[in-house]
């Protein structure tokens, strides 16, 4: 199974130029059983990271672009009636899928985001009272820009906390961009990559990054610091224990691509600002990944 990481990472890095540090988060979301959230400025490529990643796995891609006018049912789709059955019939949306990319998702309004809610969660969609599974494994890239508010509908707690990592990718270098534009002349594309693991191992890779061991001390530091959060005199709102759990899960994960069998300190240490800042509501206007450093710091390592 560590080959087929190394693959899929090669993979992706075909594609996504010099971003080794997001290929690894974004798997790190991806085998730890969460969802990843980009918060970036337009053209960097985030969509690029989406469509090779679902290439990668073998599995089914989908995207959904949020506006002001879009629906719920436009997500999870809706019943419709048929005339020559006279019976209602089921038309799926684009969530039944195995990697759903929803683009400047803050652009929603807060009915449409409360859409992904449940699917997010339980991996299901309720509809007239009837439960549906989407397909396994499901995963959801959504983004937004940092930058541009206006229009835009900010995303409540607990829509945030459903995501377990938030990253950015950032801009390039002048050599990765320079060794984008080479790139464009051998004609690499996302239609020319090739799957190069499956959905079925994609949930073998999610059970063994499970069994990872984490030392009791190390989740006493966990714990430390996501306690931490709802006492801090700069958080108005601390992180909840799904954070915890979560901040769990993606140190178990990333010590798995790293091929340990344990996790360490300096997993925790990395991962924190991703799974922690964006689950943090800070009093003065603070970055929440800042606070998180500081907490970090005061904190005694095992």
């Amino acid at each position: 199974m560590r080959e087929r990481i190394d693959q899929l990472i090669q993979n992706l890095g075909r594609t996504i130029v010099g971003k080794q540090g997001a290929i690894r988060l974004v798997l790190v979301a991806l085998f730890s059983g969460g969802h990843a959230l980009l918060e970036d400025v337009p053209g960097v490529g985030k969509t690029l990271l989406a469509k090779s990643l679902a290439r990668s796995i073998d599995g089914h891609f989908q995207r959904i672009q949020c506006t002001p006018d879009l629906l719920p049912a436009d997500i999870t789709g809706t019943n419709i009636w048929n005339p020559r059955t006279g019976e209602f019939e089921f038309l799926s949306g684009p969530v039944f899928t195995n990697v759903l990319l929803t683009d400047e998702i803050n652009r929603a309004t807060p009915r449409t985001q409360s859409a992904l809610l449940e699917v997010m969660e339980e991996q299901q969609v309720t509809i007239d009272g009837i439960s549906r599974h989407v397909p396994s494994p499901f995963f959801v890239i959504a983004t937004q820009n940092p930058v541009e508010y206006q229009g835009t509908f900010p995303l409540p707690e607990a829509q945030m906390d459903r995501f377990a990592l938030s990253f950015s990718l950032g801009y390039p270098t002048e050599d990765e961009e320079l060794q984008m534009l080479q790139r464009l002349q051998h004609g690499i594309t996302v239609e020319a990559l090739k799957p190069c693991i499956s959905l079925a191992e994609v949930q073998e890779l999610r059970q063994r990054c499970a069994q990872i061991k984490i030392e009791a001390s190390l989740q006493r530091y966990i714990l430390a610091l996501t306690r931490a959060t709802r006492q801090n005199e700069d958080i108005l709102l601390g992180v909840s224990p799904r954070g915890t759990v979560a901040l769990h899960r993606a140190t178990q994960t990333l010590a798995f691509l790293e091929g340990r069998d344990y996790a360490i300190p300096d997993d925790v240490k990395l991962l924190a600002p991703h799974v922690l800042s964006h689950r943090i509501i800070p009093t003065r206007g603070q970055k929440g990944t800042l606070i998180i450093e500081q907490l970090l710091q005061s904190i005694a390592i095992p």
